[in-house]
């Protein structure tokens, strides 16, 4: 594949276009679920004002009464368009595409499609917890195979689990988080094409959620599953709530390899879920949201680059490897003394809300995540609580 690097947009910065006294003004989960003394840097919410291209065109069609239920390709085709741009894959067909209502509802209904009630799916911990907590509500086993300790796949501990899982003859499945969250790791072409033939050894299915692809950094390159050999047989799941902060806009795209039938046993209802004008949004944002993109990706490279100092100064006995992709910073405080859970301490004596990392599965423990996606001022305000917080 020829990958098309970020470019230089010329948009300003879009993490120091909003102040904190105007973030505390949004109603959503990330500034309502805390005091106001609290800095929330834990759900993925970012701190930026929308891409011009999606408020045009979602203002367009509330202006037209446009508001109605979602119908054509037009998402589809927007998505292709990007891949073949950003990630030089043109192989994504529209006509293997399904809309679904967003990512991890599109996960549960292709899990739904490759196993059935009691069967395993595995995991790669630690891992996004919602991979737990939707699998196990649809009556599926999580089996975690955990990374490496250079958090990346280990193949042999996912070969041993994927022969332990089929053992018995019961269909399984392979979740896959590409790029991995919470570690931001970003899969080469290599692991993946591994990957895929260890599933077709053991005849496992493997769903993809490629949420954050588009959040690549500069220097890493994205490979989506589907693309390598042996992935014909996959599923994925993408969409563009992540990298334009859509969370609240509905929509997201199934996706199947050219070998995978699946789709065409999706129930039509699943189509009923997503909102028209969350397709509206994403579609947009896919077209003609890459300028506000890419000023995004570089204030993100900025921002890592912000924290690993912050912490070099402030508390080196954290560490961080800054990840190749997403928002968000796996910060692995265990020297620090603080038992399991270093979020609750500090949430309440430093004020700073951060996703504690007992959720993501083993090896969580003893580690924090935290939302990158805000205005270097407040990182460098947290750093500065977190650090306060040991004294």
């Amino acid at each position: 594949m020829t990958r098309i690097p970020h470019e230089t947009s010329g948009e300003p910065n879009p993490f120091r276009a909003l102040t904190l006294d105007r973030l505390r003004c949004r109603t959503s989960m990330k500034w309502r679920a805390y005091p106001d003394d609290v800095l929330p840097l834990w759900v993925a919410e970012m701190d930026v004002p929308l891409a011009e291209p999606v408020v045009r065109a979602l203002t367009d069609a509330l202006a037209l009464g446009d508001t109605g239920y979602p119908a054509g390709t037009g998402y589809a085709e927007a998505l292709a368009g990007f891949a073949a741009k950003r990630w030089g894959w043109d192989g994504l067909a529209v006509a293997r595409t399904a809309i679904v209502p967003d990512v991890m509802l599109g996960v549960v209904e292709m899990l739904k499609l490759v196993t059935g009630p009691g069967d395993p799916v595995v995991v790669n911990s630690p891992v996004y917890p919602p991979f737990y907590q939707f699998v196990e509500h649809m009556d599926r086993r999580v089996v975690e195979a955990p990374l490496g300790p250079d958090l990346r796949i280990d193949l042999d501990t996912l070969d041993e689990t994927f022969r332990r899982v089929t053992g018995s003859g019961r269909r399984a499945a392979f979740l896959l988080c590409s790029p991995h969250n919470p570690t931001g790791t970003v899969h080469t072409a290599a692991e993946l094409s591994a990957v895929a033939a260890l599933a077709d050894r053991h005849g496992v299915r493997v769903v993809a959620d490629e949420i954050h692809a588009p959040l690549t950094a500069g220097g890493a390159e994205f490979v989506p599953y589907l693309s390598v050999p042996g992935g014909e047989s996959g599923l994925s799941l993408m969409s563009a709530s992540k990298a334009w902060n859509l969370a609240g806009l509905k929509a997201a795209l199934a996706l199947a390899g050219p070998a995978a039938a699946d789709l065409a046993r999706l129930p039509e209802e699943v189509s009923h879920g997503p909102s028209h004008l969350g397709v509206i949004a994403h579609t947009a944002a896919l077209r003609d949201g890459t300028g506000w993109l890419d000023a995004l990706l570089a204030g993100l490279d900025d921002n890592r680059r912000l924290l690993a100092d912050l912490l070099a100064e402030h508390l080196p006995a954290i560490t961080y490897r800054p990840g190749e992709a997403t928002y968000l910073a796996w910060l692995d405080c265990r020297a620090l003394g603080l038992d399991e859970d270093p979020a609750d301490v500090f949430l309440h004596r430093g004020r700073v809300a951060l996703n504690s990392g007992i959720p993501f599965g083993t090896g969580g423990a003893g580690h924090v995540r935290l939302n990158l996606a805000t205005s270097p001022e407040l990182i460098t305000e947290a750093v500065r609580r977190m650090a306060a917080a040991l004294d």
